[in-house]
């Protein structure tokens, strides 16, 4: 029973570590944004046919 148990909390611990670690690098990751004079749509050169 206490071999289970200390299984349990190794496993609950290395999941634990992962997600930290997961949501650490996705908090850093460096998200760009388009500036809106670059935009295809704003210049006219959109390939897209407007709605009717």
């Amino acid at each position: 029973m206490f071999k289970v148990l200390v299984i349990s909390v190794v496993v609950v611990i290395i999941v634990l570590l992962l997600s930290v670690l997961t949501i650490g690098k996705g908090y850093s990751y460096k998200h760009t944004v388009d500036r809106a004079e670059d935009s295809p749509v704003m210049k006219g050169n959109s390939t897209k046919k407007p709605h009717k």
